[in-house]
């Protein structure tokens, strides 16, 4: 009989239940990571012989689903899968010649436009050679209802160390975990440094799941008058989220036309002490320079389209940890979600900046985020047979026009098989109707922008990463 820990929880289920819901929605999450020239790449056998020895740390990357497709009485469990073969999971790939960025671009999109083996692990990663000087890469690829299985760790963070020649320990055997399982040095490992922000970077809504306990009983209420508190003022909460965002949709833009199942992917990258400087001098933070950058990449990519800039703003979700300090070294996250408007159809660049540091700072001081998580842990105790509807509407384009994600990773390199990592793209996915996504990640000085598009709706994504840029460039000048 399967423990309780087995089973998908509705959150998990929901990432399946879009892709059910849709064919256009791909709900795996990723990222691809560039590492310097060397000689010689390592071997596939290498990365499989690496990645095999510590999978015991990642039980759910040996596992699959019960069944296929979720509804029913029950979610599906996690179950061994007694053909597991890490080869079938972990392939070599040439890059076609020339081996530039536009070509890795344009087998990235390819890659992350395949839906994973439901009948397998819901894993896969390519080691790609044949890069521009000598790079090579490697490509992860994660269904998004497995990630949180496994406490928010995936399994590129196997890969990295923080030291280029680092002391190997020997792998735990008879799957067992000793200290030093599955870490590729000793000290201070790439897991600790990398895992968390990755996951942040690529999760649009990962929920916490306890908040709705403070109100289960009347007893247990009438107990603790602190519950009865906390659960009012969640209620509240939910409320303003309900009022602001739902009885007030998102503007509809040709960002939320139906797409298709074909992704492409354009990325930019800009120094993190550019960006810093901006915030000094002009007051907010990182996350504020990074929104209002988007926002006049969305402005220039409308009006390229001849469209009718929203007044109230496109509007972005923009997940949150929520995690308080005594819970630093908890396993699993606690990432809530801010709605915020972004003002596209402010012209100056000065006025538009200030009017997006307003928003966000009104956003964190209120209470929407505690709303949000008690809008996604009501939809929850649903039985799995309703629940895809409730799962279709927390993704809906009535609530958010895009996602926009940006958390800062290590600020020190990184190194894979004694090559430096240079290069982090992280995925954010798409949902049905949402032609666009950005994932932002810094790492060791830089600030990487990663987006995610639909291909056939979205030919011109080239004109909102310029956009970004030139953004971030006006924002320079005033700063």
């Amino acid at each position: 009989m399967a423990r309780e820990t087995d089973h998908l929880t509705a959150l998990d289920a929901t990432f399946l239940e879009l892709e059910e819901a849709d064919e256009s929605a791909h709900m795996h999450i990723g990222g691809l990571m560039v590492f310097e020239p060397v000689s010689d790449a390592p071997s596939v056998g290498a990365v499989r012989r690496h990645l095999e020895a510590r999978l015991d740390r990642l039980p759910r990357f040996s596992q699959r689903l019960s069944t296929p497709r979720t509804g029913g009485l029950h979610w599906p469990r996690w179950e061994r899968d007694p053909r597991f073969d890490v080869a079938a999971h972990v392939r070599r790939e040439q890059l076609a010649a020339p081996g530039g960025r536009r070509q890795l671009l344009d087998w990235a999109g390819e890659f992350y436009s395949a839906r994973l083996d439901r009948t397998r692990p819901l894993w896969e990663m390519v080691l790609l050679e044949g890069l521009w000087d000598g790079r090579w890469a490697l490509a992860s690829k994660t269904h998004h209802c497995m990630v949180d299985g496994v406490g928010s760790v995936d399994i590129g963070h196997l890969i990295l160390d923080t030291e280029r020649q680092p002391h190997r320990a020997p792998p735990a055997g008879n799957g067992h975990r000793s200290d030093s399982a599955g870490r590729v040095g000793e000290g201070r490992g790439a897991g600790d440094l990398l895992s968390a922000p990755l996951r942040i970077a690529t999760m649009p809504l990962r929920i916490g799941r306890d908040a709705v306990a403070g109100a289960r009983g009347a007893i247990g209420v009438a107990r603790h008058p602190d519950r009865a508190r906390g659960a009012l003022r969640r209620a509240v909460s939910m409320g303003e989220v309900l009022l602001r965002d739902e009885v007030v949709p998102a503007p509809h833009t040709s960002l939320n036309d139906p797409i298709g199942g074909k992704r492409r992917l354009e990325t930019r990258r800009v120094g993190l002490e550019e960006v810093k400087g901006v915030k000094r001098a002009l007051g907010g933070t990182v996350n504020d320079v990074v929104l209002a950058a988007a926002t006049g990449g969305l402005r220039r990519l409308l009006t390229e389209r001849g469209e009718a800039l929203p007044e109230a703003g496109v509007r972005a979700m923009v997940p949150m940890n929520v995690r308080r300090a005594d819970e630093h070294n908890a396993r699993g996250n606690r990432i809530s979600s801010l709605f915020v408007h972004l003002p596209v159809a402010i012209a100056d660049p000065l006025e538009r900046y200030r009017a997006t540091v307003r928003e966000a700072e009104a956003l964190k001081s209120g209470h929407q985020a505690e709303g949000s998580s008690a809008i996604v842990d009501l939809a929850a105790h649903a039985p799995p047979a309703l629940h895809t509807f409730l799962a279709r509407s927390l993704f809906a384009t009535r609530l958010f026009n895009l996602t926009i994600t940006n958390v800062p990773g290590p600020q020190v390199p990184l190194y894979g098989f004694g090559s430096r990592l240079e290069e982090i793209w992280p995925l954010v996915p798409l949902a049905a109707e949402h032609a666009v996504g950005l994932a932002v990640l810094s790492y060791d000085g830089q600030l990487f922008f990663c987006l995610n598009a639909d291909q056939a709706t979205v030919p011109d994504a080239d004109a909102l990463v310029a956009g970004i840029e030139e953004s971030i460039v006006e924002l320079g000048a005033l700063a």
